[in-house]
């Protein structure tokens, strides 16, 4: 008996231990439970700090998770949003678990994190994830605006449906609207952005922001203080897009923007220092509102003291003397100090004919020199200045490759490189070398881009050039209907073909491309008349030297036209069959720029019953022969880009001609047949044509045009030839008629009006046209224009006066697609009268098409 009264009371007391034990475990784990969650939200509320050193990391097996507040997402996707893995080893408080709260943050998809631990077994913990998830944004309304302009803004905002809403997104979309319109000139702007939950869907709210753009704030005036030298007028037009109110002024807002200002403060001080203020700076700056919803803007300057320069000095130079550096620099002591223009002398403009002592060397194989110009001394209002120069050794080319010609063979691109492996550095032949590739209509000019890697070990340079390929063939293909008749027209032409591959089906494009030969193929047809012609051209004859072959055949069939009872009689025709051939080499002197081209034609005229006017007769029957030579100088440096150059000049003089046969055959020419008289034409005939191009401020060109053209005789008692003559006025674009004629454009005047029935002998033209690119993409390139022109026709050279002009003026626009060609329209505006009439010509329109002036 009292041993079971022993054991039991052993057994209670083990019993009461062991309940003791599991109490005190029980406290001790939801003690640590309290720290750890105490520890775990400091770090839940800043994530990135790092684990918090309250409490002693403890290392636990994670063995489950669970996220409370979700609305939208599953559990499991959260949970693998976390990083963390059920069986892994975690630390408490530690950097895993800090990760996991700062990758659910980083989704972007909740507005709150918590983390707890909800329970531990022994060595194994389980953690709870409480989440608030951001709303998303389902509708967007704006008010206040036109629809298509609130879309544009929803867009622009990238307000995208399904967007989380943060309160950040809603701060910057706010400010977004309102510096939309502020820059506009809608400084009292305003806009209210709120969101109200959707009840639709789970988690979403709708957006609605009004705008309030008020009126436009002008600039009423702008007042300068603290200028003594400069007169405010002068300092009004250094700010460039800051102009106040003016009537009649359309061209230029003078609304405030403030990002303009800005800029237009720093061409301020720019202006100043230019006029030797290098010390010029704005104190302040402010402005006030007025009544009358504009404001005026107050501007205080410090100008200065103007300064001159004083010595100035070369320091290094032994490749040049001073001298021939000083005729670049153009500076003498005693100038008004201009940094900018100290700047441009010695380091460059940017432009690509650019005179500096930079490119001085840079073209001469110095491409590792190094000139600094530097102020050494300032006494009194005189800077001296030190052009140091560091010269380096000569840079050799080591290896030029190109890339990006997918269609145009290597050896095309390459023959047109002036820059080659073992050649001297030239900046100048790299910017030849991208004009010339850019002048081959195969790549996209804006698009040709040098990559130059110097070797200084062994003073060496790479050059590679990227290239774009962009289509060079056109088509052209035209329907109307005109005098009776429908008028069609077939043309193609295939400025990138390969001959040789002709035979080898596999270099079918759909055709054999990539050699840079031209061919042409052209038929028109209508009721009256049908012409065809074909041509070749192949550019580098022989493949080794920059000389080119022309060939090209041409027929043409004009039927009799009876206007007044709209019949055409086939059996009264003129038929012209004619061929050419031409020869064409670069030159080398006086400059590469210059080519010489040379060429013989034939044409035969063959008249049945035709009626031909002569002058005063007519001609029915024969056969007519044209054999002419021609010769021709050009040289053309425009560029890069041949569609919309901005640089450079074309011009040309050339002379046609045929045999004196009257001179040796002893023919009477006071009595004979207008057949056996024109048997044989004879003529001589000289031109002159010259474009200029000069880049006036960032993309706008000016070119300057000027062209003459005279038609002669051997032989007074047979006079000029019926064939060859200038037919002045209109659009310019060559119709059917295949004998010889010029047309010449004069836009504002009806076309050939300007000469005489049977065309001019003699014409002079001069031309001013401004060009402002819209786009220069390969797909289309597009420009407007504004010019003014002058010119005339004449019948002899008796009668020609330079100075009897006819002038007109107007705008334009010109659109460039590879597949078509040019195609453009002119408004011109004829100032004077037609010949014969008393009225001026007035408005004219002109439509172009393959054609540029």
């Amino acid at each position: 008996m009292n041993k079971i009264k022993l054991a039991l009371l052993l057994f209670a007391f083990t019993l009461t231990g062991t309940l003791l034990k599991a109490q005190e475990n029980t406290i001790k784990s939801t003690k640590e439970i309290e720290i750890i969650n105490d520890t775990i939200k400091k770090d839940s509320i800043n994530p990135v700090s790092g684990t918090s050193e309250f409490i002693k990391e403890k290392t636990y097996e994670l063995g489950g998770m669970t996220v409370k507040g979700l609305q939208k997402f599953e559990e499991q996707t959260v949970i693998v949003f976390t990083g963390l893995i059920v069986g892994q080893e975690i630390k408490l408080p530690g950097d895993k678990l800090t990760s996991a709260i700062k990758k659910l943050y980083e989704t972007k998809q909740f507005s709150n994190v918590e983390v707890y631990v909800g329970k531990i077994d022994g060595n194994t913990v389980y953690l709870e994830f409480d989440v608030e998830e951001l709303p998303q944004l389902n509708n967007v309304t704006i008010s206040g605006v036109k629809n298509n302009k609130a879309k544009e803004l929803q867009k622009d905002a990238e307000l995208k449906k399904g967007t989380m809403v943060t309160d950040n997104l809603i701060v910057t979309s706010k400010n977004y609207f309102k510096k939309k319109y502020q820059e506009k000139g809608f400084l009292n702007s305003k806009v209210t952005l709120n969101t109200k939950k959707d009840t639709s869907g789970v988690n979403i709210v709708n957006m609605l922001v009004h705008i309030d753009k008020g009126e436009k704030v002008k600039i009423k005036n702008i007042t300068f203080s603290g200028n003594k030298e400069i007169p405010q007028k002068k300092l009004r037009k250094t700010l460039k897009k800051t102009k106040k109110a003016m009537i009649g002024r359309f061209w230029k807002s003078s609304k405030y923007i403030e990002a303009d200002f800005k800029e237009d403060l720093e061409n301020l001080i720019v202006s100043y220092s230019e006029k030797g203020y290098r010390d010029a700076r704005v104190l302040d700056h402010s402005y006030s509102l007025n009544s009358d919803n504009t404001l005026n803007l107050d501007i205080k300057v410090d100008e200065g003291k103007k300064y001159f320069f004083g010595n100035i000095s070369f320091l290094g130079n032994s490749k040049y003397t001073d001298l021939q550096l000083q005729s670049l620099l153009r500076i003498e002591k005693g100038d008004t100090y201009n940094g900018k223009i100290l700047k441009e002398r010695v380091l460059g403009d940017g432009k690509p004919d650019s005179e500096d002592i930079t490119t001085l060397y840079q073209d001469n194989g110095y491409l590792f020199s190094r000139i600094l110009p530097v102020e050494t001394k300032i006494v009194n209002d005189s800077i001296d200045v030190e052009i140091r120069i560091y010269e380096d050794q000569p840079t050799r080319i080591r290896k030029v490759t190109v890339n990006g010609n997918d269609r145009t063979n290597d050896h095309v691109v390459y023959r047109e490189i002036t820059t080659k492996p073992g050649y001297l550095y030239s900046k100048s032949d790299i910017i030849r070398t991208i004009r010339e590739i850019g002048q081959l209509g195969f790549f996209d000019a804006e698009a040709i881009s040098p990559d130059i890697n110097p070797n200084y070990q062994d003073k060496t340079v790479d050059i590679d050039y990227t290239v774009a390929e962009k289509g060079s063939s056109q088509i052209e293909l035209q329907g109307g209907y005109g005098g009776g008749s429908f008028i069609g027209t077939l043309g193609l032409s295939f400025n990138n073909f390969s001959i040789r591959n002709i035979w080898n089906k596999k270099a079918y494009r759909p055709l054999p491309m990539g050699d840079g030969q031209t061919l042409s193929l052209r038929l028109q047809k209508s009721r009256y008349y049908t012409t065809s012609s074909f041509s070749f051209t192949e550019p580098w004859l022989g493949g080794k030297k920059p000389q080119s072959l022309s060939f090209s055949i041409y027929n043409s069939k004009q039927f009799r036209y009876d206007y007044f009872t709209n019949r055409v009689d086939k059996d009264q025709r003129l038929n012209i069959v004619g061929a050419s051939i031409g020869l064409g080499k670069r030159l080398r002197w006086p400059d590469n720029y210059f080519t010489l081209s040379q060429g013989i034609s034939y044409q035969l005229y063959d008249l049945k019953e035709y009626g031909m006017r002569i002058g005063n007769l007519t001609l029915s029957d024969g056969n007519l022969n044209n054999l002419s030579y021609s010769i021709t100088l050009g040289r053309s440096s425009a560029g890069p880009n041949p569609i919309f150059p901005k640089s450079g000049n074309e011009f040309s003089i050339g002379a046609k001609f045929t045999l004196p046969y009257s001179l040796f055959n002893e023919k009477d020419y006071t009595n004979i047949e207008l057949a056996d008289k024109y048997k044989w034409l004879e003529y001589y005939k000289a031109s002159f044509k010259g474009k200029w191009y000069t880049n006036i401020v960032a993309d706008l060109v000016l070119m300057s045009n000027a062209e003459f053209g005279f038609l002669g005789n051997y032989n007074s008692k047979l006079g000029d030839s019926p064939f060859e003559r200038f037919f002045v006025g209109g659009d310019g674009m060559a119709s059917y008629q295949l004998d010889g004629r010029e047309t010449v454009a004069l836009r504002g005047y009806e076309n050939s009006r300007l000469s005489s029935i049977d065309g001019g002998t003699v014409y002079n033209k001069f031309q001013m046209e401004l060009r402002y690119p819209i786009t220069l993409k390969p797909s289309a390139s597009i420009y407007v224009l504004g010019f003014l022109e002058a010119g005339n026709s004449y019948d002899g050279f008796n009668n020609f006066n330079p100075f009897q002009l006819k002038r007109s003026a107007g705008l334009g626009l010109r659109i460039f697609m590879p597949a078509f060609g040019l195609l453009g329209i002119d408004f011109a505006h004829g100032f004077d009268a037609l010949p014969g009439t008393t009225v001026k010509s007035g408005w004219q329109t002109h439509f172009i098409i393959g054609q540029q002036f």
